[in-house]
């Protein structure tokens, strides 16, 4: 899959997963890598350029097993973002489908 196509779905993702509830780095990954080819090191950069763009808030939690985790929590301009991503997603996949079949009915 194109790189840049890849790094746009997964905004989305990480945006909807977050969106369901708070969660810290390691268990994102684990949610979206049962699906999707994807890795800390494809993640953990994205994570940061969205707490950056004031997508995400964070904050610490003790883990009474081992390090403390940082958690992400989507702010208001995450959920407008994850919205138009969402728009732009299913528009995007609708005109792929109208093309698919055009193609078929050819």
């Amino acid at each position: 899959m194109n790189t840049q196509f890849k790094k746009g779905i997964l905004d989305l993702c990480i945006l909807y997963v977050i969106n369901e509830h708070e969660m810290y780095g390691f268990e994102i990954i684990e949610k979206l890598s049962t699906l999707l080819d994807v890795n800390e090191n494809t993640i953990y950069p994205i994570l940061r350029r969205l707490t950056e763009q004031e997508l995400f808030e964070t904050y610490t939690k003790v883990n009474p097993l081992g390090a403390d985790r940082k958690y992400y929590r989507i702010t208001q301009k995450g959920i407008e973002q994850m919205n138009t991503y969402l728009r732009e997603w299913y528009q995007f996949i609708d005109n792929v489908n109208k093309i698919l079949k055009e193609k078929s009915d050819e």
